[in-house]
């Protein structure tokens, strides 16, 4: 009889997030006609592309045995600086797109510095860039959204627009394909070969494993925890250029809503068939799992409050999966 429990959890850790979908996307399909048609299949990839940037940049840190908060305030900073850079100052794609990462690689720097060298620990680190960078967005945006045709300070209109181009990054599509979702399989396929099969990857990884014995095995621990906090914020930075193509608009603290479902789909993804470690694949299926919840209780026009249940419970469930398993290794 403990050998069949043991089996069962066994399959249930592999297989249980994969099974969860499927049995989401039949329930989803039997009770409404639309949800399992490729117009809304587009929907919930596009929707979850701007959430696996931003969980992908959460996953490095979990990698080197961190935890990145400011990554939802890193969203905002460089959604609001992109649009300004358009809307505000009429710059082309030059600053438009180096600005925004400038400033989020500046954000995983002073991180590292806090976690890294002041030796701060990484939740009270990000914790405190999070606010320090909604300040700075808040400040430099007055708390104003910025969007084309904006009313100014000084009475005017503000002089620029949204240009096309970056709104075929959030809105176009190529072969009907959407770009972002493009986009997002093009970043999960590079970081998963990147984190696989380049010695960069295997230290990131050895690094969190224990990182006293990576330090005495010669590796470098403080420059791939640097590297980390750096990607970390990075893929949250663009993340937030990406949510600014796909909107239109520069919307303040846009990125506060990100921080939970970036989290969810990263934890998710260390119980996907049983890797027992954060990693690209598994954080991009986390991605898909709760994408798919919340398109389908939207389509069963379920209240918007209910939503942050939902994903609080998947995160419950998949922690309370993965550390069970964890101790359970440790004991045998």
């Amino acid at each position: 009889m403990e050998g069949q429990k043991t089996s069962l959890f066994d399959w249930v850790y592999k297989y249980g997030t994969v099974a969860v979908i499927a049995l989401v996307v039949l329930y989803f399909s039997l009770t409404n006609p639309y949800f399992f048609t490729y117009d809304n299949l587009k929907d919930i990839l596009r929707s979850i592309s701007i959430v696996t940037f931003v969980a992908i940049g959460v996953t490095f840190s979990l990698i080197v045995g961190g935890f990145d908060l400011s990554v939802g305030s890193t969203v905002s900073l460089t959604t609001v600086t992109a649009a300004s850079m358009m809307v505000w100052y009429e710059q082309g794609p030059f600053l438009t797109l180096v600005v925004p990462i400038v400033l989020s690689l500046l954000v995983g720097l002073v991180n590292a510095f806090l976690v890294v060298k002041i030796r701060i620990p990484d939740l009270l680190a990000t914790l405190a860039m999070l606010y320090i960078v909604n300040g700075v967005h808040m400040t430099y945006s007055k708390g104003y959204s910025i969007y084309a045709n904006m009313p100014m300070q000084d009475g005017t209109t503000a002089p620029g627009k949204f240009q096309e181009w970056f709104l075929w990054l959030g809105q176009g599509e190529w072969f009907s394909v959407p770009v972002p979702v493009i986009l997002t399989f093009l970043l999960v396929a590079i970081t998963h070969v990147y984190l696989t099969y380049t010695k960069q990857g295997r230290m990131l990884y050895m690094t969190g494993g224990n990182l006293e014995a990576a330090r005495l095995s010669g590796i470098p621990v403080n420059r791939y925890r640097t590297l980390a906090y750096v990607l970390s914020a990075l893929f949250a930075g663009l993340g937030g250029m990406l949510l600014a193509a796909r909107i239109g608009t520069g919307q303040v603290s846009s990125g506060s809503s990100m921080l939970m479902d970036a989290v969810a789909a990263a934890f998710v993804g260390f119980s996907v068939f049983g890797v027992g470690k954060p990693n690209v694949f598994g954080t991009f299926v986390g991605a898909i799992l709760i994408g798919v919840l919340l398109n389908g209780m939207t389509m069963l026009n379920l209240p918007y409050y209910a939503y942050d249940i939902i994903k609080g419970v998947v995160l419950a469930l998949a922690l309370a999966v993965t550390y069970y398993q964890v101790r359970r290794k440790r004991k045998a």
